[in-house]
C-alpha cells in the first residue's frame, strides 16, 4: 500500500512538472513582450500631456474639417508645443491616446467606416459634451447613428414636418434618443434651449424649455443631427452651440 501511494504520489510530481514547464514556455514570449510593452508604456508616460493637450484641441476645434487640414493643424500645435519644451508622440494619433479598442470595433460592426478619420469622428462625438451636427452627404453618419440606437427606439424625424416639435418633446420625457436628419443651414430656434442643455430643477424634478412648454428631462436623452449639404455655411451662433463634425469621405 505505502509503494503504492508513494508511486502516486511520483507520478503526481511529475505531472505537476510537466504542466509547470508547458506554462513556462506558453509564457516565454512573453517575457519578451512585457519588457517592450514597459519601455513603450514609460515612452508614453511622458508625452501624455501633449498628447491629451493635442486631443482636446482636435475635439474642440478640428471636427469640421478634412482629415488633411487637420494633420497640418496638429503637426502645427505639435511644433509649438516643442517650443514650449511640452512633449508629446512623434506619431500623434487620437484614437491611439483617447480610443478603446472594444468601443471601436463595436463601432466599425455598426458600419461606421473602418478608417482613421471616421474613427476620430466618433471619439470626437463620444467626448464632447455638445450634441454632434455631422456633414453627411454620403449617409455614413445617418447610417451609424441608426445602426448604433437600433435597441434604444430612435426616432428619426425631420425639420420640416408638421410631428417635429412633438417628437423631440416625447423623447426628451421618456429618454429616447433622435435623429434629425438633412437640417438645411438654419436650425429651427424651438431648439435653443435643448442645444445649450438649459436644463433646470423645479420641484426636485429637472426641466428643460422647448417652445412655449416646460419638458421634463431625461438624462438618457440623446441629439443627433445630420446634414447632406456638402459644403455648409452654418450661422456662428449656430457653431458654437454644437459639435460640428465632417463625415464626408475625400
Amino acid at each position: 500500500q505505502k509503494k503504492e501511494d508513494l508511486q502516486n504520489q511520483v507520478t503526481d510530481c511529475a505531472t505537476k512538472l510537466q504542466r509547470a514547464e508547458s506554462l513556462m514556455n506558453g509564457l516565454g514570449g512573453e517575457r519578451v513582450r512585457w519588457p517592450e510593452l514597459s519601455a513603450a508604456l514609460g515612452t508614453e508616460y511622458l508625452s501624455v500631456t501633449g498628447d491629451i493637450l493635442l486631443s482636446s484641441g482636435v475635439i474642440a476645434y478640428l471636427g469640421a474639417f478634412t482629415t488633411n487640414y487637420r494633420t497640418r493643424a496638429i503637426d502645427a500645435w505639435a511644433e509649438l508645443m516643442a517650443e514650449k519644451k511640452i512633449k508629446s508622440s512623434e506619431n500623434f494619433s487620437l484614437s491611439s491616446t483617447l480610443g478603446e479598442p472594444t468601443q471601436i470595433r463595436f463601432w466599425t460592426i455598426n458600419k461606421l467606416p473602418n478608417d482613421s478619420f471616421s474613427i476620430d469622428n466618433g471619439i470626437m462625438l463620444q467626448a464632447s459634451n455638445r450634441w454632434p451636427l455631422m456633414i453627411d452627404p454620403q449617409g455614413q453618419a445617418n447610417r451609424w447613428t441608426t445602426n448604433m440606437n437600433a435597441d434604444n427606439n430612435l426616432k428619426v424625424v425631420k425639420q420640416n414636418q408638421s410631428s417635429f416639435v412633438r417628437t423631440v418633446e416625447g423623447a426628451i420625457q421618456f429618454g429616447n434618443p433622435v435623429l434629425l436628419e438633412n437640417i438645411p443651414e438654419a436650425l429651427d430656434p424651438v431648439l435653443e434651449s435643448v442645444l445649450l442643455k438649459q436644463i433646470v430643477i423645479m420641484g426636485g424634478i429637472p426641466m428643460i424649455r422647448l417652445g412655449d412648454n416646460n419638458v421634463e428631462y431625461d438624462p438618457q436623452f440623446k441629439l443627433y443631427i445630420t446634414t447632406k449639404l456638402r459644403n455648409p455655411h452654418f450661422p456662428p451662433e449656430t457653431c458654437v452651440k454644437v459639435n460640428l463634425l465632417n463625415f464626408m469621405a475625400t
